[in-house]
């Protein structure tokens, strides 16, 4: 059963230094205030999982909290690079970052094989390209019944998921909407979880296609209004371009980013 706690309360109690963390969110809905108190925690050694990172990411990179990112793809969207990302993987500043490249397909079904308990998924995504001769976590495999060789990767089970929704209630269910993305199979799928909400009211009311996810299958819960941003959060806020486009001008120069961490996460760098 959820317990709602504070957020600073939630990153110290779940997430530890070594862990494997994935902080999912798909354009929409990307939990930053959890990954800002990841920063603010002063997290080290993790292996951040996620689809898409951005400038979170971006941010938990230059900040020192990763040594190894599992990723599909990588970027500013509708800007450019990471440069902190960059920086990280060219030359080990501020600390090494080791990679492992997936595609979109293949983390997916990493999640989906995770959350349903399974200990790897079969697709056939990965045929065509060199991922297979770079990643280790692919390999091939050849189908029992119709002798087609198909691709293997293993279950991702992170050590803890975060995701961001709308709303939870007072007993833990959480209600997101929009842009569902993998969130519902990250919690499932993570040892513990952490679900940020823009608020957490008596009931949650029927929406038209939004996703419940129950209070059992969650470690903690914990309300932060604006969790998102500079992401969107469908029926609260929109997307706030203006932060991506900003944050180029920061990452890609190590003093700003180190003044940034300074003046908005309050540590050094």
């Amino acid at each position: 059963m959820a317990e709602i706690v504070s957020l600073d309360e939630a990153v110290g109690e779940l997430i530890h230094d070594g862990d494997e963390v994935a902080l999912e969110g798909f354009t929409h809905l990307i939990p930053v205030a959890a990954g800002h108190e990841i920063i603010r925690q002063g997290r080290r050694g993790l292996t951040l999982v996620r689809m898409t990172p951005d400038i979170v990411y971006d941010q938990l990179i230059g900040a020192g909290c990763a040594r190894k990112l599992v990723f599909s793809w990588g970027g500013n969207p509708g800007v450019g690079s990471l440069h902190r990302f960059r920086d990280a993987v060219q030359n080990s500043w501020p600390v090494p970052l080791e990679i492992e490249e997936h595609s979109h397909a293949g983390m997916a079904n990493r999640y989906v094989a995770g959350a349903s308990g399974l200990p790897f998924a079969v697709l056939r995504g990965y045929r065509g390209t060199d991922l297979p001769a770079h990643t280790a976590n692919i390999k091939p495999i050849t189908c029992p019944f119709t002798g087609e060789e198909l691709t293997a990767v293993p279950a991702l089970n992170p050590d803890v998921g975060v995701v961001h929704a709308q709303r939870a209630d007072r007993r833990g269910n959480v209600q997101l909407w929009g842009i569902p993305g993998i969130q519902k199979e990250v919690v499932l799928a993570s040892k513990r979880s952490l679900v940020t909400v823009e608020e957490i009211v008596d009931e949650l009311e029927e929406r038209p296609g939004a996703i419940t996810i129950p209070s059992w299958v969650i470690t903690k819960v914990a309300e932060a209004p604006g969790g998102a941003r500079p992401s969107y959060a469908h029926g609260y806020y929109e997307r706030d371009n203006d932060a991506y486009r900003a944050w180029d001008a920061v990452g890609r120069d190590r003093e700003r980013f180190r003044s940034w961490l300074t003046t908005e996460m309050g540590v050094g760098a």
